[in-house]
């Protein structure tokens, strides 16, 4: 760890941090029956419906091959329906999706925010939250280095 910058350092604790907020995620979710993935792509539906597969798939931090099996099995769950108009296929969320996240998603919400409520007062969550939107927004234009 000597030759680690305060950049790497930050860098491996916000992966830590990701990995294991997901997978107290997916535990917490297991009780409505869905993964954190699952539970995201049903949010992104519910906040954008009808989309395409393309559009959902630029929204979440699912693959383009993992987009298209996972939809497959929401559909079969009967969380999503899948119309065709013409060339263009849409996605909407069905009555049963509905149902399940007006149950988990107040529920993952408060659980979600607990990890920040828990340690850091208003002001650090306001602070942290500048920070990593400046981060964010500048990785979005980062380009990789040349070889």
């Amino acid at each position: 760890m000597r030759n680690n910058t305060m950049g790497s350092l930050i860098w491996l604790r916000l992966m830590r941090f990701t990995n294991q907020s997901n997978q107290m995620s997916n535990d917490f979710l297991k009780r409505f029956d869905l993964t954190t993935a699952q539970f995201d792509v049903l949010m992104q539906v519910r906040i954008y419906q009808p989309l395409t597969q393309m559009e959902l798939a630029e929204k979440v931090t699912v693959t383009q091959g993992g987009i298209s099996r996972m939809l497959v099995r929401l559909e079969n769950e009967g969380y999503i329906v899948r119309k065709q108009d013409w060339k263009t296929k849409t996605i909407s969320l069905t009555a049963k999706a509905d149902a399940i996240l007006e149950q988990a998603m107040p529920e993952q919400l408060a659980f979600q925010t607990s990890f920040f409520d828990d340690v850091l007062n208003e002001e650090e969550q306001t602070t942290l939250y500048t920070l990593m939107t400046r981060v964010h927004k500048h990785s979005q234009k980062k380009e990789l280095p040349t070889e």
